[in-house]
Protein backbone atom coordinates (compact mmCIF):
# COMPACT_ATOMS: atom_id res chain seq x y z
CA UNK A 1 0.00 0.00 0.00
CA UNK A 2 1.08 3.59 -0.99
CA UNK A 3 2.17 5.40 2.50
CA UNK A 4 0.33 8.53 1.53
CA UNK A 5 -3.03 6.56 1.95
CA UNK A 6 -2.36 5.08 4.69
CA UNK A 7 -4.59 7.23 7.29
CA UNK A 8 -7.04 6.41 4.28
CA UNK A 9 -7.12 3.21 4.92
CA UNK A 10 -7.94 3.09 8.26
CA UNK A 11 -11.20 4.53 7.51
CA UNK A 12 -11.77 2.37 3.98
CA UNK A 13 -9.46 -0.37 4.03
CA UNK A 14 -7.13 -1.36 2.00
CA UNK A 15 -10.16 -3.06 -0.33
CA UNK A 16 -11.50 0.67 -0.29
CA UNK A 17 -8.35 2.31 -1.67
CA UNK A 18 -7.85 -0.30 -4.34
CA UNK A 19 -11.70 0.19 -5.42
CA UNK A 20 -10.45 4.22 -5.52
CA UNK A 21 -7.58 3.23 -7.81
CA UNK A 22 -9.57 2.19 -10.25
CA UNK A 23 -12.44 4.29 -10.67
CA UNK A 24 -11.91 7.40 -13.62
CA UNK A 25 -14.09 10.71 -12.58
CA UNK A 26 -14.40 13.64 -15.02
CA UNK A 27 -14.83 17.37 -13.36
CA UNK A 28 -16.00 19.77 -15.52
CA UNK A 29 -15.12 23.44 -14.27
CA UNK A 30 -11.91 23.24 -12.75
CA UNK A 31 -12.35 27.11 -10.38
CA UNK A 32 -13.64 28.33 -6.95
CA UNK A 33 -15.10 24.48 -6.21
CA UNK A 34 -13.74 22.54 -9.28
CA UNK A 35 -10.93 22.63 -8.03
CA UNK A 36 -11.31 21.94 -4.78
CA UNK A 37 -12.93 19.04 -6.02
CA UNK A 38 -10.27 17.62 -7.87
CA UNK A 39 -7.49 18.43 -5.07
CA UNK A 40 -9.73 15.98 -2.52
CA UNK A 41 -10.49 13.21 -5.20
CA UNK A 42 -6.72 12.97 -5.79
CA UNK A 43 -5.79 12.79 -2.32
CA UNK A 44 -8.44 10.26 -0.94
CA UNK A 45 -6.69 7.94 -3.59
CA UNK A 46 -8.95 8.34 -6.99
CA UNK A 47 -6.79 6.88 -9.96
CA UNK A 48 -7.61 8.65 -12.72
CA UNK A 49 -9.01 11.90 -13.04
CA UNK A 50 -9.89 14.06 -16.04
CA UNK A 51 -10.24 17.48 -16.52
CA UNK A 52 -11.94 19.64 -18.31
CA UNK A 53 -11.91 23.45 -18.41
CA UNK A 54 -10.74 26.02 -21.39
CA UNK A 55 -10.21 29.08 -18.94
CA UNK A 56 -7.18 30.38 -17.98
CA UNK A 57 -5.62 31.46 -14.10
CA UNK A 58 -6.43 35.02 -13.23
CA UNK A 59 -5.42 37.02 -11.20
CA UNK A 60 -9.02 37.61 -9.36
CA UNK A 61 -8.91 33.65 -8.61
CA UNK A 62 -6.16 33.98 -6.14
CA UNK A 63 -8.67 34.38 -3.57
CA UNK A 64 -10.81 31.21 -3.81
CA UNK A 65 -8.97 28.63 -6.08
CA UNK A 66 -6.38 25.84 -4.78
CA UNK A 67 -4.19 26.12 -8.18
CA UNK A 68 -4.01 30.06 -8.64
CA UNK A 69 -0.84 31.41 -7.23
CA UNK A 70 0.67 34.11 -8.87
CA UNK A 71 3.15 31.38 -10.55
CA UNK A 72 0.41 29.72 -12.02
CA UNK A 73 -1.79 33.21 -13.13
CA UNK A 74 -2.36 32.49 -17.01
CA UNK A 75 -1.65 28.88 -17.09
CA UNK A 76 -4.87 27.11 -18.34
CA UNK A 77 -6.47 26.26 -15.35
CA UNK A 78 -6.96 22.33 -16.25
CA UNK A 79 -3.12 21.95 -16.95
CA UNK A 80 -2.46 24.41 -13.60
CA UNK A 81 -4.50 21.80 -11.64
CA UNK A 82 -2.78 19.09 -13.27
CA UNK A 83 0.59 19.72 -12.20
CA UNK A 84 -0.83 20.49 -8.36
CA UNK A 85 -1.85 17.15 -7.88
CA UNK A 86 0.60 15.43 -10.04
CA UNK A 87 2.71 16.92 -7.53
CA UNK A 88 0.55 15.21 -4.57
CA UNK A 89 0.68 11.89 -6.25
CA UNK A 90 2.96 10.62 -9.26
CA UNK A 91 1.27 7.45 -9.70
CA UNK A 92 -1.72 9.70 -10.74
CA UNK A 93 -3.07 9.21 -14.19
CA UNK A 94 -4.81 12.65 -15.56
CA UNK A 95 -6.50 13.42 -18.91
CA UNK A 96 -6.74 17.38 -19.55
CA UNK A 97 -9.70 18.59 -22.00
CA UNK A 98 -8.71 22.17 -22.10
CA UNK A 99 -11.84 23.20 -23.94
CA UNK A 100 -15.63 24.13 -23.44
CA UNK A 101 -18.15 21.80 -22.80
CA UNK A 102 -20.95 21.81 -25.05
CA UNK A 103 -23.29 19.61 -27.07
CA UNK A 104 -20.49 19.96 -29.77
CA UNK A 105 -17.60 18.45 -27.53
CA UNK A 106 -19.61 16.55 -25.19
CA UNK A 107 -18.68 13.06 -26.68
CA UNK A 108 -15.04 13.77 -26.93
CA UNK A 109 -15.28 14.82 -23.47
CA UNK A 110 -17.63 12.21 -21.43
CA UNK A 111 -15.61 9.76 -22.35
CA UNK A 112 -17.48 5.94 -21.74
CA UNK A 113 -15.17 5.09 -19.12
CA UNK A 114 -15.65 7.25 -16.86
CA UNK A 115 -17.44 6.22 -13.60
CA UNK A 116 -18.46 9.68 -12.52
CA UNK A 117 -19.26 13.10 -13.51
CA UNK A 118 -19.07 16.39 -11.50
CA UNK A 119 -20.51 19.44 -13.02
CA UNK A 120 -18.94 22.65 -11.22
CA UNK A 121 -19.39 24.78 -15.08
CA UNK A 122 -20.73 28.21 -14.61
CA UNK A 123 -22.66 28.35 -17.89
CA UNK A 124 -26.72 27.32 -17.56
CA UNK A 125 -26.67 26.09 -21.14
CA UNK A 126 -23.66 23.47 -20.67
CA UNK A 127 -25.00 22.16 -17.37
CA UNK A 128 -28.74 21.31 -18.50
CA UNK A 129 -26.93 19.80 -21.90
CA UNK A 130 -24.50 17.68 -18.88
CA UNK A 131 -27.95 16.46 -16.86
CA UNK A 132 -29.77 15.32 -20.51
CA UNK A 133 -26.39 13.80 -21.60
CA UNK A 134 -25.72 11.87 -18.23
CA UNK A 135 -28.96 10.93 -17.91
CA UNK A 136 -29.40 9.39 -21.02
CA UNK A 137 -26.50 7.33 -20.46
CA UNK A 138 -27.29 6.00 -16.97
CA UNK A 139 -23.35 8.02 -15.29
CA UNK A 140 -23.59 9.15 -12.12
CA UNK A 141 -23.47 13.26 -11.89
CA UNK A 142 -23.56 15.54 -9.04
CA UNK A 143 -24.08 19.59 -10.00
CA UNK A 144 -23.08 22.07 -8.02
CA UNK A 145 -25.33 25.61 -7.47
CA UNK A 146 -24.65 28.61 -7.01
CA UNK A 147 -21.98 29.56 -4.16
CA UNK A 148 -21.17 33.27 -5.29
CA UNK A 149 -22.94 36.51 -3.21
CA UNK A 150 -22.79 34.01 -0.31
CA UNK A 151 -20.92 34.13 2.83
CA UNK A 152 -21.97 31.41 5.32
CA UNK A 153 -20.87 27.97 4.33
CA UNK A 154 -22.70 25.92 6.50
CA UNK A 155 -26.04 25.79 4.49
CA UNK A 156 -24.86 23.73 1.80
CA UNK A 157 -26.80 21.06 1.57
CA UNK A 158 -26.82 18.10 -0.63
CA UNK A 159 -30.00 16.76 -2.24
CA UNK A 160 -31.90 16.14 -5.47
CA UNK A 161 -32.31 19.28 -7.72
CA UNK A 162 -36.25 18.82 -7.64
CA UNK A 163 -36.04 19.56 -3.79
CA UNK A 164 -33.90 22.53 -3.58
CA UNK A 165 -35.00 26.08 -2.09
CA UNK A 166 -34.02 29.54 -2.34
CA UNK A 167 -31.08 29.00 -4.49
CA UNK A 168 -31.23 31.31 -7.82
CA UNK A 169 -29.08 29.53 -9.82
CA UNK A 170 -31.48 26.03 -8.39
CA UNK A 171 -34.27 27.26 -9.68
CA UNK A 172 -33.76 27.85 -13.23
CA UNK A 173 -31.91 24.41 -13.46
CA UNK A 174 -34.83 22.44 -12.18
CA UNK A 175 -37.39 24.75 -14.58
CA UNK A 176 -35.59 24.00 -17.36
CA UNK A 177 -34.48 20.02 -16.53
CA UNK A 178 -38.35 19.61 -16.01
CA UNK A 179 -38.63 20.71 -19.59
CA UNK A 180 -36.66 18.64 -21.17
CA UNK A 181 -37.83 15.68 -19.22
CA UNK A 182 -34.55 14.97 -16.93
CA UNK A 183 -36.23 13.03 -13.59
CA UNK A 184 -33.27 13.31 -11.34
CA UNK A 185 -29.98 15.36 -10.30
CA UNK A 186 -27.93 14.99 -7.20
CA UNK A 187 -27.01 18.60 -6.67
CA UNK A 188 -25.25 20.64 -3.75
CA UNK A 189 -27.07 23.79 -3.35
CA UNK A 190 -26.97 26.31 -0.58
CA UNK A 191 -29.97 28.03 1.06
CA UNK A 192 -28.31 31.21 2.53
CA UNK A 193 -30.51 33.95 0.94
CA UNK A 194 -27.37 35.68 -1.67
CA UNK A 195 -25.91 39.06 -0.93
CA UNK A 196 -25.60 42.17 -2.99
CA UNK A 197 -22.65 42.35 -4.15
CA UNK A 198 -20.66 46.51 -3.53
CA UNK A 199 -20.00 46.35 -6.89
CA UNK A 200 -21.93 45.32 -10.14
CA UNK A 201 -20.51 44.48 -13.33
CA UNK A 202 -22.77 45.35 -17.14
CA UNK A 203 -24.21 42.13 -18.59
CA UNK A 204 -25.18 42.78 -22.29
CA UNK A 205 -28.48 41.16 -23.33
CA UNK A 206 -28.51 37.93 -24.50
CA UNK A 207 -28.66 37.64 -28.61
CA UNK A 208 -29.84 34.49 -28.29
CA UNK A 209 -33.14 34.38 -25.92
CA UNK A 210 -32.18 30.48 -25.54
CA UNK A 211 -29.03 31.36 -24.02
CA UNK A 212 -28.80 31.63 -19.89
CA UNK A 213 -25.76 34.53 -19.19
CA UNK A 214 -24.68 35.68 -16.00
CA UNK A 215 -25.64 39.49 -15.44
CA UNK A 216 -22.74 40.83 -14.00
CA UNK A 217 -20.13 38.94 -11.76
CA UNK A 218 -20.66 37.52 -8.35
CA UNK A 219 -18.97 37.88 -5.23
CA UNK A 220 -16.66 35.37 -3.93
CA UNK A 221 -15.03 34.41 -0.83
CA UNK A 222 -12.33 31.95 -0.11
CA UNK A 223 -13.96 29.62 2.50
CA UNK A 224 -17.62 29.07 0.37
CA UNK A 225 -16.52 27.40 -2.81
CA UNK A 226 -13.95 25.38 -1.05
CA UNK A 227 -16.70 23.82 0.99
CA UNK A 228 -18.95 22.89 -1.45
CA UNK A 229 -16.54 21.36 -3.60
CA UNK A 230 -15.39 19.32 -0.45
CA UNK A 231 -19.13 18.15 -0.07
CA UNK A 232 -19.32 17.12 -3.51
CA UNK A 233 -15.78 15.23 -3.61
CA UNK A 234 -16.72 13.20 -0.17
CA UNK A 235 -20.27 12.37 -2.31
CA UNK A 236 -18.43 10.98 -5.19
CA UNK A 237 -16.18 8.83 -3.03
CA UNK A 238 -18.96 7.68 -0.52
CA UNK A 239 -20.99 7.05 -3.68
CA UNK A 240 -18.26 5.10 -5.65
CA UNK A 241 -17.46 2.89 -1.93
CA UNK A 242 -20.84 2.03 -0.99
CA UNK A 243 -23.00 2.18 -4.29
CA UNK A 244 -23.50 -0.94 -6.31
CA UNK A 245 -24.73 0.18 -9.62
CA UNK A 246 -21.35 2.53 -9.77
Amino acid sequence: MNQSFERTAMLIGQEGLALLQNKKVLVLGVGGVGSFVVEALARAGVGHIALCDHDEVDITNLNRQIHATMATVGQIKAEAMKDRILSINPELKVTVYPYLYNEESADRIVEPDVDYVVDAIDMVTSKLHLAQYCESRHIPLIASMGTGNKMNPTMFEVSDIYKTSVCPLAKVMRTQLRKRGVKKLKVVYSKEQPLKPLVFGTGEKDENPGEFKRRGTPGSISFVPSVAGLIIASEVIKDMLYDQSI
